[in-house]
Order: C-alpha cells, then sequence, then structure tokens
C-alpha cells in the first residue's frame, strides 16, 4: 500500500494491492519460453524512437486523469489500488487508435510497439506516483493551518505551513529526481545479476507483451470497450449524485443504510462507485481486515469509550479534540500503522541481508529465496539471452548518475532551509548521505516481496529529524519535511527498479525507461500541486473531519510528528496503555500470519488494513466490501471472464467517479450550487421540524 496511504500500489502498508496481486501470481508462473520468438520478427527500435511525441502527449493526458483519481483518494481514505493495468490498457487503446486511423490514411510512418507502450505506462506512473510521494493527503498537508487547528499541540507559526503552488512545485522538483539517480548505477545488479522479481513490474511486461500479440489485442480492446461503459456509469452517477448535495451531510453519500444509530457511528453504505471498484481490485484479505477494524473501534471500542466520558476524558470536550475521544481514535490507530511499519521493515531488512549473503556466498545461484523458498539453479533461457543482450545495449553512464545525485543534493540542501525555515542544510546533508543505502534496501526489499516501505522510512524521518529540530525550534515542521524528502526518494528509486524490470521483459531500452521516468515525474512535479490546488480552493472544508475530503493521514502524521518532538504527555488517561497494547498487537498478528504460512495467513487479518477506519469509519469498508462481494460472485459463475474482465469493470469505476471531481470541482469554484438537499431524518426530529414549519 505505498503510494499509497495506501492499498493499492501505494498505501501506508505498502503492500502492492492487486490489480496487482491477481496479475502478479499468473506472472509468478515460470515464463513461456516462445515469448521473445513471438516477437523475432519484429525489429526493436532504438531507444530515441521509443519515446516518441505521441507516446508523451498521451502520457500526458491520462497522467491528469489518474492524478485526479489518487488524489482524490488521497484525501478520502489514503486506500490507493494499483493502476499500472488501467495505464497500460489505455495507453494501448489511444496510441493503437491513432495508429489505426493513421494506418487507414496512409500516414502512419512508425507502428506502435510494445517499447512505446511500456514507456507511456512508465510515463503514467512516474507523473501520478508524484500525488502520492508529494504528502498531499500525509505530511505536506500536515503542514497547514487547517490540520494543526485540529490538535492543541505545535500549533504556532513555526510548526505551521499553509499550502502555496509556487512553494509546493519548487519542493517537488528539487526532492522527487534523487531517487532516480540513486538506483541508475546498481540496475544490472538489480536485474541481471540478482534477477529480483519485482512481481508487479514483471506482471506488467507480461500485460504489455499479450497486447502486442493477435490474441491479446483483440482482448485488449474488449476490456477497453468494457471499461468505457462503466467509466460513462460511474460518472453519471456521480453527476446524478452531486444534484441531491446542497448542503451539510445531504445526498446519498449521507444514506443511512442501516439505520440512523448506525450512520451516527459511521456504518453505511455511502453508494460510492470509487470503493466498489477498489474493493474489486484490492485482495479480499485487505477488504476483510477493514471491515474488522470498523467493527472492532467503531461498533466496540469508541462507544465504550465514549461512556467513560468524565473519567477517562473531560466531559467538556468534544469528540473531535485530540484531547478526547479523536484522541484515542488517533493515537491508536497510529500506534497500530508504526507497529505494522516496524515489523514488516526488519522482516523485509533481514530478507534482503539474507538474500545478499546468498548471493556473495554462491554466485551461480539465479533466484532469491522469496516466501521462505530455497533458490533454485536455472538455465539461461532464450528470453533472457535476447533481454539481457539488449538491457545491458544502451548503458546509462554511472558518471550521470553520480553528478546528477551530488548536483541535486547541493541544490536541495540550499534550497530547502529557504522553503522549511526549521529544516537546517546539515540536515538535509545526513538525510541524502545515508538515502541511497535506504533507497538501495527499498528498492531490493520491493524487488524480493512486492513490498515498498517508503512511508516508513519516511515516518522513520519524522521521528530522527523532528526530535534533532527539537520543539522550540520547529521540529514538528522539520519532521514533516524531512519525512516528505525521505519518501519520495526512496518511492521513486523502488518505482525506477520496477519500471526497469518491466524494459527488461519488453526489450525496452533502460534509457528510455530513465528518460520516460524523469519526464513523467516533471509532469508530476506540476500536475499533482495544480490538482490539488483546484480540490484545495473548492472545497473550504477539505481537512475537516466532517468534510467530504478529510484527508484523515494528514491528521495522522502531524501527530506522528507531535509525538515525536514533544513526548506523550498530552494524551488522554489510559490511551498510552491502549497504544502500547495495539503496538504489540500489530506486531503479534504478523508474527502470526509468517508462522501460520501462506494458506492459514489468508484468513488473518492485516493491522495495517484494520487501523485505517480507527479514524474514518466503517463507511468506505462497506463500499469495498461490496465489490469483493461482486467479484467473489463472478469468479463463481464464469472465472475466465471474471480474470479477464473484472480489472477492467473496476478501473471503469474508479477513473468515471474519480473524473467527476474535476467538473464538480469547477462548478464549486465558480459557485454553481447542487439544487436539492436530500437528508435523512429520525421520525421524531422529522415531527419537529413538522411542527416548526407549519406555526
Amino acid at each position: 500500500m505505498e503510494r499509497s496511504e495506501s492499498f493499492g500500489k501505494k498505501t501506508d502498508g505498502d503492500r502492492t494491492a492487486a490489480g496487482g496481486v491477481q496479475t502478479v501470481d499468473n506472472a509468478g508462473k515460470e515464463e513461456i519460453e516462445s515469448v521473445e520468438k513471438i516477437f523475432e520478427s519484429k525489429e526493436v527500435p532504438p531507444w530515441q524512437r521509443q519515446l516518441t511525441l505521441r507516446a508523451i502527449f498521451v502520457s500526458f493526458i491520462l497522467s491528469i486523469l489518474f492524478t485526479f483519481i489518487v488524489m482524490k483518494l488521497n484525501l478520502t481514505t489514503g486506500i490507493i489500488p494499483s493502476l499500472n493495468v488501467s495505464a497500460g490498457l489505455l495507453g494501448f487503446f489511444f496510441v493503437k487508435t491513432w495508429t489505426k486511423f493513421l494506418e487507414k490514411s496512409g500516414l502512419l510512418r512508425q507502428p506502435f510497439t510494445r517499447q512505446e507502450n511500456t514507456v507511456i505506462q512508465t510515463c503514467v506512473v512516474a507523473s501520478s506516483g508524484i500525488a502520492f510521494s508529494g504528502g498531499f493527503g500525509s505530511y505536506l498537508f500536515g503542514m497547514s493551518e487547517v490540520i494543526a487547528s485540529q490538535s492543541t499541540e505545535a500549533n504556532d507559526p513555526k510548526n505551521v505551513k499553509n499550502p502555496n503552488l509556487a512553494w509546493i512545485i519548487g519542493f517537488l522538483f528539487v526532492v522527487s529526481f534523487l531517487g532516480l539517480f540513486s538506483v541508475v548505477p546498481l540496475r544490472k545488479i538489480m536485474i541481471i545479476d540478482f534477477k529480483l522479481i519485482y512481481p508487479s513490474g514483471t506482471a506488467t511486461a507480461h500485460l504489455i507483451n499479450s497486447f502486442h500479440t493477435p490474441q491479446g489485442a483483440k482482448l485488449a480492446k474488449k476490456q477497453v470497450r468494457t471499461l468505457g461503459k462503466f467509466f460513462s456509469f460511474s460518472f453519471l452517477w456521480g453527476f446524478f449524485q452531486w444534484f441531491f448535495t446542497a448542503g451539510d451531510n445531504c445526498g446519498f453519500v449521507s444514506f443511512p443504510t442501516f439505520g440512523l444509530k448506525a450512520y451516527q457511528n459511521r456504518f453505511y453504505f455511502d453508494f460510492s462507485a470509487t470503493y466498489v471498484g477498489v474493493g474489486m481490485i484490492c485482495p479480499y484479505l485487505i477488504n476483510v481486515s477493514l471491515l474488522v477494524g470498523a467493527i472492532l473501534s467503531w461498533g466496540i471500542m469508541w462507544p465504550l469509550i465514549q461512556n467513560r466520558k468524565g473519567d477517562w476524558y473531560p466531559a467538556t470536550v468534544s469528540s473531535s479534540n485530540l484531547h478526547g475521544l479523536q484522541g484515542y481514535r488517533v493515537f491508536i490507530a497510529i500506534a497500530m500503522i508504526l507497529g505494522d511499519g516496524l515489523y514488516n521493515f526488519f522482516k523485509v531488512l533481514g530478507r534482503t541481508i539474507l538474500g545478499l549473503y546468498l548471493q556473495v556466498r554462491n554466485r551461480e545461484v539465479d533466484i532469491l529465496p522469496v516466501n521462505g523458498q530455497p533458490p533454485s539453479a536455472a538455465a539461461v533461457s532464450y528470453n533472457d539471452q535476447i533481454r539481457t543482450r539488449l538491457f545491458l545495449k544502451d548503458r546509462i553512464p554511472n558518471w550521470v548518475a553520480i553528478a546528477g545525485y551530488v548536483t541535486i543534493g547541493v541544490v536541495s540542501a540550499a534550497t530547502l532551509p529557504h522553503i522549511f525555515h526549521p529544516l537546517k542544510w546539515y540536515h538535509v546533508v545526513v538525510m541524502y548521505i545515508i538515502a541511497p543505502v535506504l533507497a538501495f534496501c527499498n528498492a531490493y526489499g520491493c524487488g524480493l516481496t512486492d513490498w515498498s516501505l517508503a512511508s516508513t522510512y519516511g515516518k522513520l524521518a519524522i521521528f530522527i529529524i523532528g526530535a534533532w529540530a527539537g520543539s522550540n525550534h520547529g521540529g514538528v515542521l522539520a519532521g514533516l519535511a524531512a519525512c516528505g524528502v525521505m519518501m519520495n526518494i526512496v518511492s521513486t528509486a523502488s518505482d525506477l527498479s520496477q519500471d526497469f524490470k518491466t524494459g527488461y521483459m519488453t526489450l525496452a531500452s533502460p534509457r528510455s525507461m530513465f528518460v520516460s521516468q524523469i519526464i513523467g515525474t516533471a509532469m508530476g512535479c506540476v500536475i499533482s500541486p495544480c490538482v490539488f490546488w483546484l480540490f484545495y480552493k473548492a472545497f473550504h472544508d477539505l481537512g475537516s473531519p466532517t468534510s467530504q475530503y478529510p484527508a484523515p493521514y494528514a491528521l495522522v502524521y502531524r501527530n506522528m510528528a507531535i509525538l515525536g518532538v514533544e513526548g506523550f504527555g498530552a494524551l488522554p488517561k489510559h490511551c498510552l496503555t491502549l497504544c502500547y497494547i495495539f503496538f504489540a498487537g500489530a506486531i503479534a498478528i504478523n508474527g502470526v500470519r509468517d508462522i501460520a504460512g501462506p494458506k492459514r495467513a489468508r484468513f488473518i487479518p492485516l493491522p495495517m488494513a484494520m487501523a485505517i477506519p480507527f479514524y474514518l469509519g466503517a463507511y468506505f469498508a462497506i463500499d469495498m466490501c461490496l465489490g469483493s462481494l461482486i467479484l467473489f460472485i463472478w469468479e463463481k459463475i464464469d472465472k475466465a471472464k471474471a480474470d479477464a474482465f473484472g480489472p477492467a469493470v473496476a478501473s471503469g469505476l474508479i477513473c468515471g467517479d474519480g473524473i467527476w471531481t474535476l467538473p464538480s470541482s469547477i462548478l464549486a469554484l465558480v459557485g454553481v450550487n447542487p439544487p436539492i438537499c436530500m437528508k435523512f431524518l429520525s421520525r421524531r426530529t422529522n415531527a419537529k421540524v413538522d411542527t416548526f414549519l407549519s406555526s
């Protein structure tokens, strides 16, 4: 879940969810020997011809679409599914349609290749990924006055920095490219020497390879047609719902599906096509874990703690005050997130060290151990021979990577203290010295397990730099800024390594991959802040707990920084004890999952997923479980069609509802309000309203 606080390609748990996982399972099987023989008669274009103007144009259009989707998910629940499949599929559709038109007109000069398709997918994912690593729903928005006002600690001017388009774009340009340069010298070691699997990158490569075969092209057309139908439905459904949202708590999003009492405890179905689609993409276990977490917190714990009002916390504070019930919601969720994150950090670090040890001890090892399986030697296949030769052909000189890293590092050390005054140049220098090691660990671990731990490294930076800066010198703001620096470096490093694996398997040049990643990152540094700024200006209650866009992780990250700087003294009564219990519980559950083995572990909830609804409630978990139920029934009726078209249906639901936020934001900006408020009242309240209106 990390580009993620996401359980998609990015969530705070940093597990790649599954449009992802289902495809990866197939990709993990031994590759058919004849894949490259199918393409043997097709010329591999030089790297310059893989970077076409049409590819960059299509990437730009799709980047805007996917950035809206990721931004909406960031600002609602932070659960972001893998969009690689959608990016590859839509890129194939747009360029294939264009080239067919030119071919019929006799104007086609260059055919559409799988290498160009890979460039588009890489560019789009790099660009939309900035919407996650840029921290618009976490550390960056956590600096704002809106989020600071929800906490009574560290809300002084030294620890607050409100969003501004200029400094956000400057900050992203300064920090978003370092991760790319840090792993370039290691590309051969990662892909060829160590033969890391990179399940998501491998799955995307299989997908793109299949699109460019005759049967795959036919299936891709059907998938795009299906995606288009559900895109239209989702968009129109969002438009229809808008008419009924003229006031607070109005419309289908506030429908008390299970009764008003359940609604008050955030148990209801909010008719979100986005999260039904996300539920279809995410693994069943994540969706069930979310529901278990919601029942445990909003169904059991919070009502019990609320009964202790006046004893455990002051009766005079509101439920949204961190010294009251909100403190339990936020800090217990933080404890679970940290427990899960640290467990998986040390787990992946251990696997990384073991893998490196085995590689050094036995240079003949072809496949490193994954999920506890021992390595096995294998003869170099025809596919690998062709791919290795072309992968090594277009080398990126190491001096380019080193010079780029040092240059950007110097510029960053000089620039960042001017953007964030509490962050000193020596803080930046220390981070950049250790960042390549952490970037390597993250990229290596991601290759073994498909887990990017970018947010975990970011949280470590929050505590270390925040405590170093000190509470009297803007330590909260310094910690959040350091989190952004570290997250961007390690996230882009693992993303580029995944793309190198995809390029290796589609014969795309490492140079075209690197350049497309740079172009995509540059696009993201402009597109993502502009999209966020549209949300920020259109929705004036953005970041409020009762808002349509509560940005829950912004408050979580800010409170992590406060804990790191000021300690635990401000927590409500017994809150710290409960935090210890849930921190230990998250570690214990993960340990039991690993001991139980894959077959039994699929019935044990994920602590990271359980933690998310502790703060938000159950409504989105119910949406996602409905998505899982739809997919489950579909698989029982026709598994082949469900496997082929399930991701397309889910992507259509997500894309249509996500892109509706663009016209709805514009309508809000120009002052066009919905005409109707559909609200639900109890019988007693309704009688009072009727009496008042008739008097």
